[in-house]
């Protein structure tokens, strides 16, 4: 939907002549005149103003009586005074009220010297009380979360904590209790505040009744600094304030982007920064030795690393997402001209033919993370927003909030975001290209009856603006129909429309147009043909690959097929891995493992899901031994006689660039930090056209109703997977997240448990039904088929009212009993 139409008013504001946004609020709008009016409960981000603390107060002429500035939008020849002594007295008294309980403790507050009730005292208050009875008390600091620290003496009962919890997250675990001078913030039924962005209230309190319990009294302002970075930990890419301390990172703040985060985190982001400086990190080079990784020097790591020439033309390389786009490049640098191995890949899943890679990523088909908010139609399909990019749920709720968006989810399990929709659609795990083959069909079709067709009408006739959030777990040959369905709705080149791609990694956008996929290389360049990594895991078990490369990711926890990604390890003869934490793949298999950067540490850029190029500065050195990635890449490709003639990042930044032609004429300083959508330039006409090929015609010619989940014919349960938003091992080994450590749930339908006779909350067990292994053939397969005829992944039910019947859903990306240990797509359920 169109934005809102912005029109400049004048008003006069103590004498001075001031222009402003029509409509925009007193309190805003006085900035423009460089007139500063205190505030306590206000914050635009929490949506309408409540005028709760009644310390904006303002006199408007006309009117007789003060009004709240936060709630009082202006309008063209308002006059208004704030210096008058009525507005004096208001202030003072107001200020005078909030400290009758608050306890005078700054010393001692963690908020002390940040604190908007110190600066207001200071600025409005009377410097004076006449209050001598005794202060009201509770018990504190309470735990209201394992995150979270309570003083309730401290509160001013601003709303903000409540507010966010009702009305952004929508989690409503927060409320006030009693009344009067009793009230206090607290849980239902005193339950402690478990949810996935709880810190965010943290920073919302503008006094020091809410506080980081892994802060609390580890710094004060004045002993602290603040750098600008980014968070690499999700597709979120959300911009965040890292506050330094004698090079250490002690919290972290949010660094407000409207393009990007709106100026939330969700607590992985939040409180995971404790990763960085815990025992359990890798900090020096890594060497096996009697089967043993043992800490060696950096010469000998990079001696044995350069064995990589040994196999030149029979090495894979897979890259996580959190490397940096120079990073990715180089690694294919290295590969491709180095080594002479075209086989590498970022993207966990079934690979995308170049020409419908390009297809996909066309500049006037994408869509910006804040036209989820303005849309008219909002298609969630094959994902999970709160799991897979938690700020783009909250997003969302934003959009159907305040803005009326209509919200259609088509996904094969529950949605978070279910409740918020006007349609919700399931379907069988995997069959993404029949849902969306009948749903093209409904499109092109006269009107029928069904939920397919239901969905056809909202996105025909709920509006011209549609954006269809997808995820990369939605099969590949369902994308050409996705493509078919965008043309059909005209989404290409319609300015807040388009699709939007959630990858599975952070910066598997910036991977992609870097070249780290097979047959592509950096731009979407035609590249010689690789294997992709279900491809390079069967070759390298059968020994048609001899060594892998391992760039910040662990394929025997990240990707399907657990077993085959095992007997390809054990069969390598060299596995070269960088990692920050020792995952069970690279514990058992890796012979020698690189130190990896935090998201704290590295220097380069990395590309949002929407094109937005962002850079990342590092906020603290490198402890101990640990080096650049991209230096560590350089120097191998050096050894094995492919000089980059890298020596900065900065250097492999410029080569990024020459290579990429709709990079052409970026520069860092360009991207600075707000970060540059590269499908917004002129350049973005340089990226190669695609197409896609002819999609399948809808099964049957029926589009009347959606596929139906049930359950298979030999009583097994359909196998879906997801990965839970805390499923990583910064989470696991970040000791203020350790109760958030996920283990597996297997959600099941109400039927389905009633069946089985399963009760929610029992201990199950999961195997493959006969035959399971039968795609294990010959000497590739030996191992892993042996493993998986005695699989068994151990969980607990939760049974869950919107599982489609016939389905089980299990997580991946765990540390233990992950669902990538099973392949097959049916599977069956019981009691141990």
């Amino acid at each position: 939907m169109p934005r809102p139409e912005q029109k400049e008013i004048q008003f006069t504001i103590d004498g001075r002549e001031v222009r402003a946004i029509e409509g925009a609020m007193l309190v805003d709008a006085a900035k423009h005149g460089d007139v500063e009016i205190p505030f306590f409960c206000y914050e635009p981000k929490l949506g309408n103003p409540v005028g709760a603390c009644r310390m904006c107060l303002v006199e408007i002429e006309g009117i007789p009586k003060l009004q709240t500035s936060c709630s009082t939008p202006v309008k063209d020849g308002m006059v208004v005074h704030t210096q008058t002594d009525r507005v004096h007295a208001a202030q003072n008294a107001v200020v005078e009220f909030l400290l009758v309980n608050h306890p005078l403790d700054c010393p001692v507050c963690d908020k002390g010297g940040e604190c908007p009730l110190q600066d207001i005292t200071f600025g409005w208050g009377r410097g004076r009380s006449r209050f001598i009875e005794p202060k009201r008390h509770f018990v504190k600091p309470l735990s209201l979360s394992p995150l979270v620290a309570i003083d309730r003496e401290r509160c001013i009962l601003c709303y903000r904590c409540v507010r966010f919890s009702q009305e952004v997250a929508e989690d409503y675990q927060l409320i006030f209790a009693e009344r009067g001078a009793h009230t206090y913030v607290s849980t239902f039924d005193g339950h402690p505040y478990v949810a996935p962005f709880s810190g965010n209230i943290i920073e919302l309190c503008p006094v020091g009744a809410l506080t980081s319990k892994p802060y609390r009294f580890r710094a004060r302002p004045w002993d602290i600094e603040g750098a600008g970075g980014i968070c690499t930990l999700c597709p979120s890419q959300c911009n965040v304030q890292f506050t330094v301390r004698d090079e250490t990172v002690m919290r972290v703040l949010a660094r407000e982007n409207d393009e990007v985060d709106d100026g939330w985190l969700c607590d992985k982001g939040r409180f995971a920064y404790q990763s960085i400086h815990v025992d359990e990190r890798i900090a020096a080079p890594l060497v096996r030795d009697g089967g043993e990784l043992r800490e060696v020097s950096w010469e000998r790591a990079l001696s044995v690393a350069a064995g990589l020439a040994r196999h030149r033309g029979r090495v894979g390389a897979l890259v996580g997402g959190q490397a940096t786009n120079e990073e990715g490049f180089l690694l294919q640098s290295l590969m491709r001209q180095g080594l002479e191995s075209p086989d590498i890949d970022s993207r966990g899943r079934a690979s995308v033919p170049l020409e419908l890679g390009r297809a996909l990523a066309a500049p006037s088909l994408q869509a910006a993370v804040p036209d989820l908010e303005f849309a008219h139609t909002v298609l969630v399909l094959g994902c999970e927003p709160l799991d897979d990019a938690p700020i783009l749920d909250l997003r969302i709720r934003k959009g159907v909030r305040r803005r009326g968006v209509n919200l259609a989810i088509a996904s094969a399990r529950p949605s978070a975001l279910d409740a918020n929709a006007k349609l919700s659609l399931r379907y069988p795990p995997g069959t993404e290209a029949a849902f969306l083959a009948e749903l093209a069909a409904a499109l092109a079709g006269p009107p029928s009856s069904g939920d397919i067709s239901a969905l056809a009408k909202l996105l025909l006739e709920g509006g011209e603006d549609v954006v269809i959030l997808w995820g990369e777990r939605v099969a590949a040959d369902a994308l050409p129909t996705l493509l078919r369905i965008a043309e059909r709705l005209g989404l290409s080149g319609r300015a807040g429309a388009g699709l939007l791609e959630v990858p599975s990694g952070a910066n598997g956008r910036g991977l992609r147009e870097a070249g780290v996929l097979p047959g592509v290389g950096p731009g979407y360049a035609p590249a010689p043909a690789g294997r992709s990594a279900a491809q390079i895991a069967a070759a390298a078990a059968d020994g048609r690959l001899t060594a892998l490369y391992l760039f910040q990711t662990d394929p025997v926890r990240e990707l399907p097929d657990r077993a085959l990604w095992e007997a390809a390890l054990h069969r390598a003869a060299l596995v070269v891995a960088h990692a920050s934490v020792l995952t069970e793949g690279i514990r058992e298999h890796a012979a020698v493992v690189f130190p990896a950067e935090s998201h704290a540490e590295k220097e380069g850029t990395v590309v949002h899901p929407d094109g937005r190029l962002q850079r990342l500065r590092g906020a603290i050195g490198h402890p101990n031994q640990v080096r650049a990635g991209w230096s560590v890449l350089a120097e191998i490709s050096a050894r094995v006689g492919h000089d980059q003639g890298v020596l900065t990042s900065p250097m492999a930044w410029e080569q990024l660039v020459a290579a990429v032609p709709f990079y052409a004429g970026l520069t860092l300083q360009e991207i600075g930090g707000r970060g540059v959508r590269w499908p917004d330039r002129a350049q973005a006409a340089q990226m190669p056209a695609g197409s896609a090929p002819s999609a399948p015609a809808p099964p049957g010619g029926s589009a009347s109703s959606a596929p139906v989940a049930g359950a298979p014919a030999n009583g097994g349960l359909r196998l879906g997977s997801y990965r839970p938003i805390w499923a990583s091992p910064e989470v696991e080994i970040s000791p203020a997240l350790k109760f958030t450590i996920c283990r597996q749930h297997v959600e099941l339908s109400p039927q389905d448990a009633a069946r089985l006779g399963i009760d929610h909350g029992e201990a199950v067990e999961v195997s493959q039904l006969d035959g399971s292994s039968a795609a294990y053939s010959g000497e590739a397969g030996s191992q892993a088929r042996g493993k998986l005829e005695g699989t068994r992944v151990h969980g607990t039910a939760a049974v869950r009212s919107g599982v489609p019947q016939g389905t089980a859903f299990l997580a991946d990306g765990i540390a233990q009993d992950s669902a990538n240990e099973l392949t097959e797509a049916v599977v069956e359920v019981r009691k141990p």
